[in-house]
């Protein structure tokens, strides 16, 4: 890659070393190319989502807590170049890292550099294009349930896990930041929200360590947990103001149309049935439909509720603007009786990845 050609968007290179000169050489040449961002061992890191690379140059102490630091979060993904000195020990590292001694010449070191960005910088853009099919396919899927719910037609099971299948690798893939900017940029109402919930199930479901068929389960009745509103008028729910006492009680009857609709079908979980029809019941009794209360109220409808809350409240609406993700959860933690708390706390980090 040839030093005049900056990449586009704004990605970054991160320094990690010891070496004041070293560091400071390195870090010019490789910002010719792309934002390069240094720092030493204690202090704070940027975020992982935009990293095309991390170069490491420590002592041997100082690469093992680097490493631990950076197989967290979304830099557990990120390549690596390490710069090894004598006496550091092996260290696993991600996909398409490699090593290189730190005596090697400048030169060959931003070699290797650079020829690591651009395979990054490759890898990303096909990522991207393979997450703009995912985004786009998933959004023309929850249009067809929507539309075979409201025309009376079968919602095809098939379908159903194709969507679900769709959320929960793009969301592993990418994280549940990169899928959300994904799913608003479709112009798509209702079919946002209902992505934007099934991506928080999928990352909540891998947060508490779910095992692949309940995180499966989750992320599928998170998709499917509105589709009663695919029988309610449009105009209701677009109404950019306050809805009228009759168009509530409509707006409320969604629960039951939909459980209803997938119970007539035969063929669709119980267990998915219930969030559908309970995911608006509140912990002490005060919800509806049916005003269940405590543990009446299933373990997937909580998880899926917290999901759902949280997706509306950080949405952009017509008659109000989003709240920030911990203006969010700080109002969900502030409504006592409506989530369960327990959840709700194992959710904070699921909130935060959704910043």
């Amino acid at each position: 890659m040839p030093l005049g050609a900056r990449i586009e968007d704004d990605p970054f290179v991160l320094l990690l070393s010891d070496r004041p000169s070293e560091r400071s050489a390195l870090a010019r040449a490789i910002g010719h190319v792309i934002t390069c961002l240094t720092a030493e061992i204690g202090e704070a890191l940027p975020g992982g989502e935009d990293a095309r690379l991390a170069v490491i140059d420590l002592d041997a102490a100082g690469l093992a807590t680097a490493s631990s630091i950076l197989d967290q979060g979304p830099w557990r993904s990120v390549p690596r170049l390490v710069l090894a000195r004598s006496g550091s020990r092996p260290v696993r590292l991600p996909a398409a890292s490699r090593v290189l001694p730190a005596a090697a010449p400048r030169e060959t070191v931003l070699a290797g550099i650079f020829a690591m960005i651009e395979a990054a910088t490759r890898d990303v853009r096909a990522r991207g294009r393979k997450l703009h099919e995912q985004g786009a396919a998933a959004t023309s899927i929850v249009a067809d349930l929507f539309d075979s719910a409201a025309l009376g037609a079968r919602i095809d099971p098939a379908a159903i896990e194709q969507g679900t299948e769709i959320v929960l690798a793009a969301v592993s893939e990418a994280g549940i930041r990169t899928w959300l900017d994904i799913v608003w940029r479709h112009d798509a109402g209702v079919y946002q929200h209902t992505l934007s919930v099934a991506g928080y199930a999928a990352a909540f479901g891998a947060v508490l360590g779910l095992n692949g068929p309940d995180q499966g389960r989750l992320a599928r009745a998170a998709l499917l947990h509105d589709i009663g509103k695919s029988r309610i008028p449009a105009e209701i729910l677009n109404k950019p103001g306050r809805l009228s006492p009759e168009e509530w009680r409509l707006m409320c009857r969604h629960p039951v149309i939909g459980a209803d609709l997938l119970a007539a079908q035969g063929d669709i979980e119980p267990a998915v049935i219930a969030v559908v029809r309970h995911h608006h019941e509140r912990i002490d009794g005060m919800g509806y439909p049916d005003r269940l209360a405590g543990p009446a109220i299933s373990d997937l409808t909580r998880l899926t509720a917290i999901c759902d809350v949280f997706s509306a409240l950080t949405e952009r609406r017509a008659y109000r603007k989003p709240l920030a993700p911990r203006e969010a959860l700080a109002a969900m933690e502030a409504e006592r009786g409506h989530l369960d708390p327990a959840l709700l706390r194992a959710f904070a980090p699921v909130a935060e990845q959704g910043a």
